[in-house]
């Protein structure tokens, strides 16, 4: 028996031109294509000038659970399937773990063809650091599980990649100069590679207040780390609190909130002591 082959294919993020080459050569060979949406799906293919061979299948978060079984299936009996998402890469805040992994546990072969990355086009154009950088997708919805988020992340010294609907971006914005404080530098990337892409760079404040205008099309969100020196006791205190009574060793707390903030482990752990 042939063995089946899980291909994870980048699509362009905005201009059809940034398509990866062996991106044209599977649609035109896969037994399968799988396509978060499949007119989209069409259209590209329309754009670069390729037929799709196999079938094509819609793919998306409301049903990749039903349908998830049935591609294993074409997998285990040698076939090969194609999965694109509407923009950038499968299973990046797009379908995809899950067939990944069904596909892995049924012991078929998992590649992928490399392509455009909205977080990595938005993290090289922001100006911030790039050496050490951390994935945040989407922020919950609801604003107490939003706030309660981003006070986990106060601290983190990595630049910090978000996603965001242009309807929520000032809201957004808003919350993490909350959270971060206004100033802490930051980018918003709209529109990237697309005829009207921009990039804004600022205080989250000043994003925040720019954002009230309204902002359109794909938003993508960078926001520089903590700075250790910039962060005081009283501001790390309440996450060592909260998250030691939620079960965690104290001193690991500590060790771990002083090495991302450069504030001293035992002044941390005294305090905590002090409060409880």
């Amino acid at each position: 028996m042939a063995e089946g082959v899980l291909v994870l294919a980048g699509t362009p993020i905005g201009d059809p031109r940034d398509a990866p080459p062996r991106l044209v050569s599977w649609l035109g060979q896969a037994d399968v294509v799988a396509a978060e949406d499949t007119r989209r799906l069409h259209r590209l293919a329309d754009q670069l000038e390729v037929s799709p061979r196999g079938r094509v299948l819609s793919y998306h978060e409301h049903n990749e659970r039903a349908r998830t079984p049935e591609l294993v299936d074409r997998l285990t009996a040698g076939e090969s399937v194609l999965l694109v998402t509407d923009a950038g890469m499968p299973s990046v805040s797009d379908p995809g773990y899950r067939l990944v992994t069904a596909a892995i546990t049924a012991g078929a072969r998992v590649t992928c063809v490399p392509g455009p990355s909205a977080v990595l086009m938005a993290l090289a154009v922001s100006g911030l650091p790039t050496d050490r950088f951390c994935f945040e997708g989407f922020l919950p919805r609801k604003p107490g599980e939003r706030a309660r988020h981003l006070r986990t992340l106060a601290t983190e010294p990595r630049t910090m990649v978000f996603f965001e609907a242009p309807h929520r971006l000032a809201e957004m914005l808003t919350a993490l100069a909350e959270a971060f404080g206004p100033d802490r530098p930051a980018a918003v990337c709209r529109e990237l590679t697309k005829t009207y892409e921009e990039i804004r760079r600022g205080g989250l404040a000043e994003l925040a207040d720019w954002a009230v205008e309204g902002a359109r099309g794909e938003i993508t969100v960078v926001v520089a780390g903590a700075r250790g020196a910039s962060v005081a006791l009283e501001d790390v205190l309440p996450e060592v609190l909260s998250r030691a009574a939620s079960g965690e060793r104290l001193k690991d707390v500590c060790a771990q909130i002083a090495s991302a903030t450069g504030l001293s482990k035992k002044s941390l752990y005294d305090a905590a002591v002090a409060a409880r």
